[in-house]
């Protein structure tokens, strides 16, 4: 069994992220589990993304500090850190006319150097990226004539091929239609099952992080809400606190894991005095007339 220490890749301590003047996250901690796949979850503006990039160093903390390994990961040089982490954002971009295999070639820049150059490993790496996303028929062409689910695939290839043991990922399942959302999903399930990946992404619905990941954070105004598993995490109250909506949990039969199914809003409670004034039988009495009256007209015409 592994020290405590070593159980935990990432190490959040007491973070503050900002735009400018505007903080959005506030002294938050956590730690991301070696091996696992953790969801950060939360409605819009609540800091998910903002997160995600200070993690992978796209964004300076305002205070407080993230550890690799122990290491403050904004002492890390930039090309070590690409070897330990790779991340995907959302909607990526690439150059015109660039094809698939050219993007995932990408991906073996941190292993590269004066002395060496592209190597029989690189090309290995490459083609075995191209072939675990289900893009070897796409391998020679270009991303801009693909759909969106393909070129997610790609770019997901790219990350792969740089081979590192952390992968982070922003909104991974978002502009697609399910059934690339599911392949997106399990090409994910099957990089944390097979090769051992700690994967730590942000996902919109609240239904795929319950089913993919083995932990979930729940984000609400730049804080931590609270933190589990999905079904310590996935309940009624939660979804009706966080995310102002009434929903009632399942379980999925296929995979064990909880469902939610939201059936309204969460409305502000109306004065006792203001529902007590409405007067329910001439309303039930009016809309008997008014149905008698059309399904009369009906049987007229």
């Amino acid at each position: 069994m592994r020290p405590r220490s070593q159980l935990f890749m990432i190490d959040i301590k007491h973070l503050s992220l900002a735009y400018d003047s505007v903080t959005i996250i506030e002294q938050l901690s956590a730690t991301i589990e070696r091996g696992q796949v953790t969801a950060l979850v939360g409605p819009n503006g609540c800091g998910k993304s903002t997160l995600l990039k200070g993690v992978a160093r796209l964004l300076r903390p305002k205070n407080g500090a993230i550890l690799l390994d122990g290491n403050a990961i904004h002492k890390i040089p930039t090309k070590q850190l690409a070897k330990q982490l790779g991340i995907l954002p959302q909607g990526p971009s690439a150059p015109e006319g660039l094809t698939v295999y050219e993007l995932v070639a990408q991906g073996r820049y941190p292993h590269q150097g004066f002395l060496q150059q592209w190597s029989a490993e690189d090309e290995h790496v490459c083609r075995e990226a191209i072939a675990l996303t289900n893009m070897v028929q796409y391998a020679d062409r270009p991303l801009d004539t693909l759909s969106g689910g393909q070129r997610q695939r790609a770019w997901i290839a790219m990350s792969l091929a740089q081979a590192t043991p952390i992968l982070l990922l922003d909104e991974p399942t978002t502009f697609l239609d399910i059934g690339y959302q599911l392949e997106v999903m399990e090409i994910i399930e099957k990089l944390n099952s097979e090769r051992h990946m700690t994967i730590l992404l942000v996902l919109h619905d609240l239904n795929q992080a319950a089913r993919y990941s083995d932990r979930m954070i729940v984000l609400k105004e730049g804080a931590i809400y609270t933190d589990g598993t999905p079904h310590e995490v996935l309940t009624a109250d939660l979804l009706a606190d966080v995310f102002n909506v009434h929903a009632n949990i399942l379980i999925d039969p296929n995979s064990g894991a909880p469902i939610c199914v939201p059936f309204g809003t969460v409305q502000a409670k109306l004065p006792e005095a203001s529902t007590a004034e409405i007067p329910v039988e001439p309303l039930l009495n009016l809309h008997t007339n008014r149905t008698s009256q059309s399904f009369a007209k009906h049987l007229v015409s």
